[in-house]
Formats: C-alpha cells, structure tokens, sequence
C-alpha cells in the first residue's frame, strides 16, 4: 500500500525533516505533501497581483493564493499530520483540521500536553494525538505494513 501524507501547522523547527527522515529510513511509500514553509514567502504569496494599502489586503490576497496549494494537498492526502508548537498560534493549522473533519479526511495532531485543553475539540476529530515526529512515523509505519 502508498500512502500520500501532507504536513500542516507550525513552520519554526524541523519536524517535517524528522518525519520524511523517518520514511525515509523505513523505506515507507510515502508521498509528503506540505504548504510553503518560508513564511516570507508564504505571506507574500500574492504580492504579484499588486500594491496592497493595508496589511490585511495583502494578508487576504495572499492567504487565498496559500489556500490553492493547501485544499488541493488536502484533498489528495490519505492523511493529515497537524503540529501545533507552541511559540506561535496556529489558526491556520486549527482550520486545516476543520476543513479534514468536514471533507472525512483522517488526521493526527502533534503537541505538548499543555496543549491538550485548548485543542480538546480538534483532538477528539483526530484519529490520533502525538507528541513527536518519532511517533507519527511509528503510526505511518503500522498503518502501512502488509
């Protein structure tokens, strides 16, 4: 069996890295989807199409353009992988599984503990709750096996 995974949320550490190493190693079939990880890039996604007067036009414009790449990824994936870190607030991440709770898609959010209270809605959609790149890849690697 091949599996098509896209890695949502927080893009400040390296454990989309972890997770394809991990495939790697484990010689897993497995295409990884993911959204622009450069967050200058992604937050001038749409700065083509024009001068913006205020920081929320240009947010606008460019979280539209994002969201091709992330429904598209979505909907091919057979499963999502949520991280939620803890520097920064992930709406985006907490949208991306509301749109896979309401398209049926599966997915597995990664967190600390301390985030098990705020994120208690998202985690009972959740097929899984993770703490480390380690472990999704052991879920990938159980998921797959013949």
């Amino acid at each position: 069996m091949s599996f098509t995974i896209y890695l949502s949320g927080e893009i400040h550490s390296e454990w989309r890295e972890e997770i394809k190493q991990g495939i790697k190693e484990l010689s897993l079939d497995i295409e990884v989807l993911s959204p622009v990880t450069d967050h200058e890039a992604s937050d001038a996604a749409a700065d083509h199409l024009g001068e913006e007067s205020s920081n929320f036009w240009r947010d606008h414009k460019s979280s539209k353009v994002n969201s091709i790449r992330t429904q598209t990824a979505i909907k091919k994936a057979d499963l999502v992988v949520i991280r939620f870190g803890e520097k920064y607030k992930q709406w985006n991440a907490a949208f991306d599984a509301g749109y896979c709770a309401a398209l049926g898609t599966p997915y597995i959010t990664m967190h600390s503990d301390a985030l098990i209270h705020p994120l208690k809605e998202v985690d009972a959609v959740a097929l899984a709750w993770t703490q480390t790149p380690r472990e999704v890849v052991e879920i990938l690697k159980y998921t797959l096996q013949a």
